[in-house]
């Protein structure tokens, strides 16, 4: 089982095969439980501890765990015995193997029977505003999608669609990084087994049709996956089970044609994969980590807990299994138990260019409109996304006779998809709409957007992307024709009743209609919005809010719909947007959304009334996407005179980024850069406005990772202005050969220099502070009100950092010396950062990440 080199100890073998060793003794785990105390390497005290363990996963996890404590010996023995029984075990697997080499007959019939009823139900893409019996084949609209490998951070600090753009571009630059994959190679690794894979992305990005792609290639025998069986389900089904079933049943459910072979195909459940889709829509999504498990197909249990079992391989443990979801869910998900994480990034350029050639049929048409595309950057941002590529698409064939210009603003795209999509399906469906006028049944369109909206704007504001035919708020729509224009629909069966599941088709488009709702109707806008509970959740809703409320999109509103925004709204809305504005850049709080709220206005004399008597920016710890860099600059171009402060702290920059906002750059006083990644060409792009600026006087670059080489090329560039007053660079690579650089402009023009957690060996001091005498340049800590301040401030950014990123702040801060706990204000802080670690790894769910932490709690130990 294990091949040792004399160098390689039986523990760390063990250690190392943990993960294997769990697939490959839970067959085994009573007998060998047994083994171990007959030779004595347990005692019946261990054997008790090990059996109170729920699941034979959870059993062998439990050996292993006591053999770290038994010592070298013991381990040995363990391995010994552990070898003898899979040996027995693949004797006895072979003698079964020849008896069964040759399958039924009728189980290659049901196989075949399946993979028929998957193509017919996968053949046609519903679009969500298809017409009532129109089919798009699917082989005909697929256009490839963008899978990369890597594990992505498991925090959703903001709404997902809005930290896309940018993550999306460097994805597309980075693909040595992020290895590109194919639905086929899902499940197969060079390095370890894969069983358990989880696919993300944000809304609309496609993860649907990727599962319909891989439904499509498997009953067409197009793929190279290796499973006689794939079974399909989805979350919005599974949310209609309200009491106790089992697994049998749930395969059951929409595939009765299995019935006569469902036991072999659940027994060589090796050969199954199973497929769920849409975990961010199952209703007890959090509350999935059980501790209860079901073992066995047939035994009934909570939905949660069938799916707890799965996911934790405690049920059908050699079953392959692929988990969609949008990345704002995926914490609740027990991330533990994945063996893949791979991200959907949705299309690449080219991608865009096929999905246009695909929905204009008309190459000279297509090249057409694509062109109006490329010319607008925030459209073709979008387009990487599948379903804003179908929206934007949809405008483009219907948007003559709307307002002149091109869409400027996320706001007025929508308002464009909206119109375009009234007039399109009421001419379509006149004939019917006469009808139903005659029959006295037809309700203005008005009437229906806001009927929309009202559901739309009760929904969001619970957290709630589904809907039930038995609500009241979708009982109101039945009977319009219009409906279906809007809102997806469903049917979810359950023996002995189906009930219809209703939803908007993308996440935005209910965002749009309850703003819409909100904006013209009587409904007061709620102060609350901006301070939502959930980080990111109303953001969308607040810029589309705004844009709807703004003259030009309330005038298009007015004479295509019929809806009109109440001026005295209007008027309330714009001073409250002031009013909070000029707070906000007073303060320094967080304030990118309120400027994209801004943007979405388009109106310089909203700028003009802000007039803060402090502008500060503060656009911190947010990945920025081109949109944001977007409104940023519209913002601070219409502002005059000085920027007293710019935080971009940890926003994913480039130097590409900075070069765009240069001439910002150079206005302002603070400049806060840090916990970016800066490259030579991005210091270079720093250096060239310290160069020329009059007004930078402080720049933060903390946990950037410069070293001595970037710090040379910004101390040359501060001797041409010497206006430079303070350089914050603590956590960075910089040794005493780079401070040395700095020494002759100390203390003038750099009256603080911070260098605090770089590369500073304790050898090298004396020969430093021969060159500069001055106390400008801080590498230790000292005892007073400031630096306890700062302490506070970066014990705050471990706070709100996600365990990647805490583990590379850690790796600089925990990297001191004894003369480094003098001050008594830092002897505080390693305190409260040992408490904060052990609080991390109680609450940490990946095994590495947990050893990592462990590592830097031991050294503050030893620091004590």
């Amino acid at each position: 089982m294990v091949e040792k080199g004399d160098c390689t100890s039986s523990l760390t073998a063990i250690r190392v095969l943990r993960v294997s060793l769990i697939d490959k003794l839970e067959g085994r785990i009573d007998s060998l439980l047994e083994s171990l105390v007959s030779q004595e390497v347990f005692s019946r005290d261990d054997r008790e501890e090990v059996l109170c363990q729920l699941g034979p996963r959870a059993r062998v996890r439990k050996v292993l765990d006591i053999l770290e404590c038994k010592g070298e010996e013991a381990a040995k023995t363990f391995l010994s015995i552990s070898t003898r029984h899979q040996q027995e075990a693949h004797q006895t697997h072979s003698k079964e193997s020849s008896r069964d080499q040759h399958q039924s007959i009728e189980y290659n019939k049901v196989k075949q029977k399946h993979k028929d009823v998957l193509r017919r139900r996968s053949e046609s893409m519903l679009f969500y505003n298809t017409r009532h019996g129109e089919k798009s084949l699917f082989s005909e609209h697929y256009v490839n999608l963008l899978l990369v490998d890597g594990h992505q951070g498991l925090e959703m600090k903001r709404h997902e669609v809005l930290s896309f753009g940018q993550k999306r571009l460097s994805l597309q630059q980075n693909l040595a990084v992020h290895k590109k994959i194919t639905p086929a190679e899902l499940f197969s690794s060079a390095n370890r087994p894969v069983r358990k894979v989880l696919v993300t992305g944000i809304a609309g990005i496609g993860k649907t049709i990727l599962v319909q792609k891989m439904l499509f290639d498997f009953g067409g025998n197009k793929d190279n996956l290796a499973f006689d069986f794939i079974i399909h389900m989805t979350f919005r089904d599974l949310n209609l089970i309200d009491k106790p079933t089992n697994f049998r049943e749930l395969v059951l459910r929409k595939n009765r044609h299995l019935a006569k072979e469902i036991d072999n195909i659940l027994a060589n459940d090796d050969k199954l994969l199973i497929i769920m889709d849409g975990f961010d829509e199952f209703r007890h999504n959090s509350s999935c980590d059980v501790d209860v498990f079901v073992t066995e197909p047939d035994e009934d249990a909570e939905m949660v807990q069938l799916f707890g079992s799965l996911m934790q391989g405690e049920l059908l443990p050699n079953a392959s299994v692929m988990l969609t979801s949008r990345p704002a869910a995926i914490n609740y998900i027990p991330v533990g138990c994945i063996d893949r994480f791979v991200l959907i990034t949705g299309f690449s350029l080219a991608e865009v260019q096929d999905f246009f050639s695909r929905y204009f049929k008309d190459s000279d048409l297509a090249d057409q409109m694509f062109a109006v595309v490329a010319a607008n950057e925030l459209m073709l941002t979008l387009c990487y996304i599948p379903a804003f590529c179908y929206i934007v698409c949809c405008i483009l064939k219907e948007s003559t006779d709307l307002y002149g210009e091109s869409p400027k603003t996320m706001t007025d795209i929508y308002v464009q998809y909206l119109v375009a999509l009234l007039r399109s399906h009421t001419q379509a469906r006149a004939e019917t709409v006469l009808q139903e006028i005659r029959a006295g049944a037809t309700q203005q369109l008005s009437d229906v957007v806001l009927k929309l909206g009202e559901l739309a704007f009760k929904k969001i504001m619970d957290h709630q992307t589904l809907f039930y035919s038995s609500d009241h708020d979708v009982a109101a729509l039945q009977g319009c024709s219009l409906v279906s224009t809007f809102l997806d629909k469903t049917v979810a069966q359950e023996p002995g009743c189906t009930e219809e599941v209703y939803s908007f088709g993308h996440l935005t488009i209910q965002e749009f209609f309850a703003a819409v709702y909100c904006a013209v109707t009587n409904h007061p806008l709620p102060d609350a919005l901006q301070h939502s509970s959930s980080p990111g959740h109303l953001d969308l809703f607040n810029r589309f809010l705004s844009g709807i409320l703004s003259e030009r999109n309330a005038n298009l509103l007015s004479r295509q719909v019929g809806l009109s925004c109440h001026k005295e709204k209007v008027d309330t809305y714009r001073q409250k947007m002031i009013r909070e504005l000029k707070m906000l850049c007073e303060n320094g709080a967080n304030i990118l959304n309120h400027l994209h709220c801004l943007f979405e206005q388009q109106d310089p004399s909203l700028v003009l009334s802000i007039q803060p008597e402090t502008l500060r920016v503060n656009v911190g710890d947010e990945t920025l996407s081109q949109m944001d860099y977007n409104a940023i600059k519209y913002f601070l171009n219409l502002t005059k005179g000085k920027i007293s402060e710019l935080d971009l702290t940890g926003t994913g920059l480039s130097s590409e980024a900075l070069r765009d906002i240069q001439p910002l750059l150079l206005r302002c006083e603070h400049l806060w850069l840090g916990e970016n990644n800066l490259d030579m060409d991005t210091v270079q792009v720093i250096a060239d406005v310290l160069q020329v600026s009059d007004s930078v006087t402080q720049l933060g670059l903390g946990w950037s990772n410069i070293g001595d080489d970037e710090l040379l090329v910004l101390s040359n560039s501060i001797r041409v202005k010497k206006k430079l007053e303070q350089l914050w660079m603590e956590g960075n690579r910089v040794s005493y050969r780079g401070l040395m650089s700095l020494s002759d402009l100390t203390p003038s023009p750099l009256k603080k220099v911070v260098a605090i957690w770089n590369d500073l060996v304790d050898t090298e001091p004396e020969s430093f502070c021969a060159v500069s005498a001055h106390e400008s340049i801080t590498v230790n800590f000292t005892d007073d009100n400031m630096w306890e301040a700062w302490g506070d401030w970066v014990f705050k950014r471990c706070e709100i950092s996600s365990n990647e990123k805490l583990v590379t702040v850690l790796h600089k801060v925990c990297n001191i010396s004894a003369c480094c706990l003098e001050a008594q204000w830092a002897k505080t802080f390693y305190t409260k950062l040992s408490q904060f670690i052990r609080n991390r790894i109680e609450y940490c769910t990946e095994e590495d990440m947990c050893k990592k932490l462990k590592n830097f709690q031991s050294v503050l130990k030893l620091r004590d």
